[in-house]
């Protein structure tokens, strides 16, 4: 290992100005150069515990594709990398690492830790722009798996079992596979020509992608083990079902959830001078929600050209469920934070005229105080009397979570939901109650990470392999 630079804080990222990145959804993070990379490594002291892979979901190597950085070589810590994650240039990118990896680095206790998501997305950048060969196609093991879902735990999956030889197919519902990667993160934070190249890596390994595919209409489960001859299935169907406030007034013009608004956006460029889905570019907006869903669509809205665009949440910003990275990157392009705020009303436009009426004039809020923790052990907000006012708003965005779509379970016999409609899975291979097929990511645990999805799908692909060679 190089000699250990000793700074106590982390190499800045370079990003686009907030002036300008308003105006455009060009990524706003710039990545480091390689001086920076092999400096940033050089931070890290390659502790004999490796307390940092404690944190990844996927079990990187990270002391090892450090060390290969801090020597210059970058192809080796990027194939490294790969013994254990098949979307690195994601999970650099979007992956909580405060919370993960870097949470357990030892040179965070009296400084900054090392900057392992930036480091990670650094490798794959590298190993994407000089690395023109295309993935080896495994030798076939004569055994066949579906995928239901071509999200992170999908592709996941994917990788993982093609690797081992199996004949893969994902089904995709939608028209581009990737899943949340591809309509949920905004081109800002993650540009999709690299989830394609994640997807089309895994084409060169043999793996099948079917879209328009949606399971339970088109085919379902029984079906594929059936009649197509997939001796196991993995359901990675995610939590796109959005939920809402229930308040009046939020059947109104001008009201999405977050999921369409950032699926029209992202995945139908309705940012675009002619798209083919087109959106309400509103001049004032409020975004309910205080996640990393309510920063995208909070930052998408500044960049669809919103004069003021509010965030409304009920709890203080130390409650924010949100990245502190994003919450930064938020406040920098002038989104304007109404905490400690709840809405109670969605108000209409007054009018006679019927190409007006039906259209949001505003929102009715009412402001809130924390009192005692409730069950998450956060404070509990609770309503200020007599505290209503309203926010001047045409278009309201509600960004409060998602929950499983229920077509997988109503249309499968014998699989077992909870009461929040999520599948339920025994032990960590995510096996169902259904004999062969397994389930992992959002659509078992709710909305969650990105890196927890493909954790599960990791896992997952481990135990139908098990499954099926112990036949």
């Amino acid at each position: 290992m190089a000699k250990a630079n000793m700074s106590p804080v982390k190499n800045k990222m370079p990003q686009q100005d907030p002036a300008v990145r308003i105006r455009n959804f060009n990524e706003v993070a710039l990545g480091y150069t390689a001086e920076q990379a092999v400096d940033e490594a050089k931070r890290c002291l390659g502790c004999k515990a490796h307390p940092c892979m404690t944190g990844c979901p996927v079990s990187i190597k990270i002391p090892d594709f450090i060390a290969k950085v801090a020597e210059g070589d970058f192809e080796g810590a990027f194939q490294v990398i790969n013994q254990d994650s098949s979307l690195p240039a994601v999970c650099g990118r979007v992956c909580p690492q405060e919370s993960q990896c870097e949470k357990y680095c030892v040179r965070g206790i009296k400084g900054e830790p090392v900057g392992i998501g930036r480091l990670e997305r650094f490798v794959a950048d590298y190993h994407r722009e000089h690395c023109k060969e295309a993935p080896a196609k495994p030798e076939p093991n004569g055994h066949k798996v579906a995928i239901i879902g071509a999200g992170p735990a999908g592709l996941t999956c994917a990788g993982d079992l093609a690797r081992l030889g199996y004949d893969v197919t994902i089904f995709e519902a939608l028209h581009l596979a990737g899943g949340v990667l591809v309509y949920g993160i905004p081109e800002f934070r993650l540009p999709k020509a690299i989830v394609q190249k994640e997807v089309d890596n895994l084409v060169a390994m043999g793996v099948k992608v079917e879209t328009n595919m949606v399971i339970g209409r088109v085919l379902d489960i029984d079906e594929l083990m059936k009649d197509d001859g997939f001796e196991a299935v993995f359901i990675g169907t995610g939590a796109g079902l959005p939920r809402f406030l229930n308040i009046p007034g939020e059947n109104l013009k001008g009201v999405y959830s977050a999921n369409e608004f950032l699926t029209r956006t992202n995945l139908m460029k309705a940012y675009e001078k002619h798209p083919e889905t087109p959106i309400m570019h509103a001049k004032n907006v409020a975004v309910v929600g205080g996640g990393n869903v309510a920063m995208d669509a909070a930052r998408t809205a500044k960049r669809l050209g919103a004069e003021n665009v509010y965030i409304v949440y009920r709890r203080s910003e130390e409650e924010l469920p949100a990245r502190r990275e994003e919450v930064e990157h938020a406040k920098e392009e002038g989104v304007i934070f109404k905490l400690l705020n709840n809405p109670v009303e969605i108000l209409p436009t007054e009018t006679e005229d019927r190409a007006l009426k039906g259209f949001v004039a505003g929102m009715k809020c009412i402001r809130m105080e924390l009192g005692e923790p409730d069950a998450s052990g956060r404070r509990r907000p609770v309503e200020v009397p007599g505290s209503e006012f309203v926010l001047d708003v045409d278009s309201v965005i509600i960004a409060i979570g998602t929950s499983p779509n229920p077509l997988i379970r109503n249309t499968t016999e014998g699989l077992d939901t909870n009461n929040h409609g999520c599948i339920v899975t025994h032990g960590e291979g995510g096996e169902t109650s259904r004999t062969h097929v397994y389930a992992g990511g959002d659509a078992v645990t709710g909305a969650a990470t990105v890196i927890l999805a493909m954790g599960a799908g990791k896992h997952a692909a481990a135990a139908i392999h098990k499954q099926i060679m112990d036949k």
